[in-house]
């Protein structure tokens, strides 16, 4: 397996997919469904805000996308949201999303999203994706690297802790919680 900057133009409908198998549960009920919401994340998947896992034979294992000031992995747009789901769906798509949060953190590299595909939980590829954005932060003068977890992903709370992270706070989503299926978002910090 390989780490590189970026994803290769060739591996985009693979990469959505792949996100998509990852974040669809807590999305589901504003980007789906899901033939849609993989549309949208080919939309707007930004190349050159990750790092891609690739295998021997040449397929996507693993991505690792992050926010920059200049933009993030699958943001988008209201604009991106109404050309998928139309100009209703995209304008309330759009203001739930912003009610989640948008934030941008210029003091800390922030990971936005790590997806490892099925088949190969359990090898190391998280890690690997981990410790290369790590490696990112640092290669980019960030002093540290920040993640949020939802509180129902332990699997991956567990695995930022093996990994140095460790809680910085949390924060609860309110009402917000009945359409996304959990309670609170984890901040985690690792010192580069």
């Amino acid at each position: 397996m390989r780490i590189e900057l970026g994803l290769p133009d060739h591996l985009r409908a693979e990469a959505a997919a792949l996100y998509w198998q990852a974040f669809g549960g807590k999305l589901g009920r504003v980007l789906g469904p899901q033939p849609q919401a993989i549309r949208f994340l080919n939309r707007v998947m930004r190349a050159d805000h990750c790092l891609t896992a690739i295998d021997g034979d040449g397929r996507l294992v693993g991505i690792a996308g992050f926010k920059s000031p200049g933009g993030s992995f699958a943001g988008g747009s209201e604009s991106d949201l109404r050309a998928i789901y139309g100009p209703i769906g995209g304008r309330w798509r759009g203001l739930v999303l912003r009610l989640l949060g948008n934030e941008i953190d210029n003091k800390r590299f922030l990971l936005d999203g790590l997806c490892v595909a099925r088949s190969v939980r359990g090898q190391g590829v998280g890690t690997a994706l981990l410790e290369a954005i790590v490696a990112e932060a640092r290669k980019r003068g960030y002093p540290a690297v920040r993640l949020d977890v939802v509180d129902t992903n332990w699997r991956a709370k567990a695995l930022y802790e093996r990994r140095g992270f460790v809680l910085d706070r949390t924060a609860g989503i309110g009402p917000l919680r009945l359409i996304f299926g959990f309670n609170a978002a984890h901040t985690m910090v690792r010192t580069v």
